[in-house]
């Protein structure tokens, strides 16, 4: 069901809400909470999708404000949406001229009662958001540091003006690649001498990536550009070869562990909407950001040198690599390269065809060998019969003439 209001109050919108709900045949809400979505006019709609998407998760009152700011008189025009699809509630607000100043005014009455609110600012959001008035209201404030439109966010301003309950989706980005890297210590515990984050130039995920490295291990962290998309690759060097976990296509990638052989792990980037649901299931505060903001500000003062992994570790980590591919290499059996392959095809090839010949060959060399053992054979009896012969022929002569004398 969708209700048009135009130029209304919120006890206005209030009452299209329950009306809404009772004509839908649900008189109990069911909702967790209570998402407002700061936005302007060009991307309301992407914001909404990804909020009701995420809704499906955690059932919850959206609140679209649009600002429209200006000279004019204020007003309110609102569009009132349940069902369609659409797992709780969803409000659309135009604020114009002098009530786009205090949207707080418009929002306050509109919250779920006794529940948590999750402020969300989809094309950056403020320096300090807790300090914005619709930040003040919400448990959790949500920004994106890659959709805003400086060149560059402000992490300094936001380290110093962390409250519990900020985060911005530059680092929820960043949550499988904690996992993987914080895993693969847990398996092959070893000693870290330096690390390096690739990605496109200008990433706000990579530079808190750096920043976590470099905070947790204590160890010089080096940042290099790529072609993207978002962060490529990831690597710490330790002395028996590089812990590495590489994407460059942004779907899957490829994680290598020194002396295990390579995985290929799932990867993709997240949109908007899995990111929200990540948010909206803890609505603690997340310490490890607030610390990993702090350490941005201290790598942002420090020497170019301590940011360096040195070519000594670098090479290190290289050989060890290279030694430890030798060795698999050479318990696979793998071939040395594909001109040795052909070679040794055609090899086998050419013993396969001379192997009849040869067969034949050794059956009439065999033949030869049995004919001449058999003549040898036959002559050898021949002539002891015709020895025996002339040996009886004379015994019976000697014997004819010893009677004749007797």
């Amino acid at each position: 069901m969708i209700i048009d209001l135009t130029d209304t109050t919120s006890s206005e919108i209030a009452s299209a809400l329950l009306r809404a709900r009772r004509n839908a045949g649900s008189p109990a809400m069911g909702m967790v909470g209570t998402i407002v979505v700061v936005v302007d006019e060009s991307s309301h709609h992407d914001a909404m999708k990804a909020a009701n998407e995420a809704g499906r998760e955690h059932p919850s009152r959206v609140l679209v404000a649009i600002l429209r700011p200006g000279r004019g008189a204020g007003g309110l025009d609102a569009e009132v949406r349940v069902g369609e699809g659409i797992p709780g509630e969803a409000v659309l607000l135009r604020l114009h001229g002098d009530l786009a100043k205090v949207p707080e005014s418009v929002i306050t009455p509109l919250l779920l009662p006794d529940s948590p609110v999750i402020v969300w600012w989809p094309g950056g959001g403020p320096k300090v958001p807790h300090q914005d008035p619709l930040g003040a209201l919400g448990r959790r404030r949500v920004t994106d540091a890659a959709a805003t439109r400086r060149a560059q966010v402000d992490f300094t301003a936001r380290a110093e003006g962390y409250a519990p309950g900020d985060t911005d989706f530059a680092w929820a980005r960043l949550t499988p690649w904690r996992a993987l890297m914080a895993a693969a210590l847990d398996q092959y515990p070893t000693q870290v001498t330096g690390a390096e984050v690739v990605s496109a130039k200008g990433n706000a995920s990579a530079d808190l990536m750096a920043a976590w490295l470099q905070c947790r291990l204590g160890v010089p962290v080096e940042q290099k550009n790529s072609r993207g998309p978002g962060i490529t690759a990831v690597r710490m060097f330790t002395p028996a070869g590089p812990i590495a976990l590489t994407r460059p296509d942004g779907a899957v990638a490829t994680f290598s562990i020194p002396g295990q052989p390579d995985r290929p792990v799932a990867l993709k980037r997240r949109n908007t909407s899995e990111l929200l649901s990540e948010e909206l299931r803890r609505l603690d505060p997340d310490d490890v950001y607030a610390q990993t903001l702090a350490c941005m500000v201290e790598r942002e003062t420090m020497p170019a040198e301590a940011k360096t992994v040195s070519t000594v570790d670098r090479r290190s980590a290289q050989k060890a690599a290279e030694k430890a591919a030798a060795r698999t290499a050479a318990v696979a059996g793998k071939a040395a390269s594909p001109e040795l392959e052909a070679k040794a095809a055609g090899k086998n090839r050419a013993a396969k065809k001379a192997a009849p010949a040869k067969t034949t060959a050794k059956k009439s060399a065999a033949k030869k060998k049995t004919t001449a053992a058999g003549s040898r054979a036959g002559g050898s009896t021949t002539a002891k019969k015709s020895t025996a012969s002339k040996r009886v022929t004379a015994k019976k002569g000697t014997s004819k003439r010893v009677a004749g004398r007797s």
